[in-house]
Formats: C-alpha cells, structure tokens, sequence
C-alpha cells in the first residue's frame, strides 16, 4: 500500500508584529498561497490543510486550494501554543476520523522561498535514512563562539571570552532552524511529539533562501531578496 503522506500549513490569526502577517500580502498575493502553493504543486501530498482559528485566513486558505477540516481549538492558538501542539491536534482529529498518516510535513505559512524540489529533496532523505525527522537548516553567518553581548554596564564583551584570539577558522561551524518546514515521521511523532527528536537529519539551505519573517523590517528585506531571485 502507499504511504501516506499530510502537509499541515499552521496559520493563526492573533500575530501582533505584523497584524494579519498570514495573509498580508506579498509582492501581489497573501503570503500564505505561497506555501499552499507550493505544498500543491510538490505533488507529494494527500492532503494539503491549514489548521488556523480564524476564519479569514480559512478563506484565503480555500481560495488558493488548501483545506480547511478543522478550526483550531483556542488551547493550540495562543501565543504560548508550540507547533507540535498544533500538528498533534491535527493528527488527532484525523484519527478520529479514521485516517492515519505514515508521514507529516509542516510547512509555515511565510515561507516564500520555499520550493518543491526542497520538499522533495527533504523527503527522499527522510525516507532514505529511515529518519524520524528532517529539518532545514542554514549556517550562521559568522561564527557564534566569537558573538558578543552588552553586558549590564553598557559595555560590550564576548559571549565565550575564552576564544577572544581564535581564528574564525578554526572554530566549528554552527546553524540554526532555517524557519520553513519540518518532515516527520507521523508515527514516531505520535509516540514522541517532538519536532528535532534523537536522529533528526539536516537538510542545508543557502542563506539566500533564508529569511526570518518577524517584523516590517525583515518583510522588506524578504520582498528585496524574493524580487532579485525572481523576477
């Protein structure tokens, strides 16, 4: 038999950064229809869902072919809601449906740059070492051992004194959650709702491809970014 194969596209209605940041629009089309878009188009998906508690975003959501099954409860719609509360009620309510997953993508709803071959790729490699999770990542610019602080005088020293003298070079390189999707294996998630259990497979991205979208600023630089790739 097949597998079985979920993509939840987790969209809230309450951000306050950036009012109604799900659906604002993104050079010409709510920035949501890029992931759902993107998540149709992949061909990998049974089903593509938006778990959201808002009504609106539930209807932009159906506009541009995503489902919408379900509203989500106010207890994994808070500011303090995880995102693996969220694909945890959404694997729930399927269950009590009579569907069950072998495998779950979460793709957020501002992820712009993300692609189909990404998902593709991610997956083949979920798949390939048998992984109970993959996620994206994407190198920190500079080396973190060298970052610094402002401490409580106003004054600046390092977070790790102790490499003060090192070479960028010779200090390992490190990374950090690259913001766009997660690729789960749905059963293990069950048993172990976590989104980087023990085993977890990086998938490395370009950092022209990674933008955190948190704040009017970083909206801009995302546009700027999406425009000089693009068009």
């Amino acid at each position: 038999m097949a597998d079985s194969t979920l993509c939840v596209i987790p969209a809230r209605g309450g951000s306050k950064r950036i009012p109604r940041k799900n659906i604002e629009e993104f050079l010409g089309k709510p920035i949501i229809a890029y992931s759902i878009e993107v998540a149709l188009g992949s061909g990998l998906f049974d089903e593509v869902v938006v778990s959201t508690d808002s009504s609106e975003i539930a209807s932009v959501a159906e506009e541009y072919g995503a489902k919408v099954p379900f509203v989500r409860p106010g207890a994994c719609a808070s500011d303090t809601a995880t995102t693996a509360e969220v694909l945890s009620h959404a694997l729930k309510w399927f269950g009590e449906c009579g569907m069950d997953w072998n495998y779950l993508c979460c793709l957020y709803p501002t992820a712009p740059f993300c692609s189909a071959d990404m998902l593709r790729e991610a997956f083949a490699l979920l798949k390939g070492e048998s992984a109970p999770a993959v996620l994206p990542v994407v190198e920190f610019p500079y080396p973190i051992l060298r970052s610094l602080k402002i401490n409580d005088q106003g004054d600046i020293e390092m977070n790790w004194p102790e490499h003060e003298l090192t070479r960028s070079q010779d200090l390992p390189e490190a990374y950090h959650d690259a913001g766009q999707f997660y690729w789960l294996d749905a059963e293990r998630f069950v048993k172990n709702p976590r989104l980087m259990p023990e085993g977890t497979k990086p998938f490395l991205l370009s950092r022209t491809r990674v933008v955190d979208i948190d704040t009017p600023d970083d909206w801009a630089t995302a546009e700027a970014l999406y425009r000089a790739l693009y068009t």
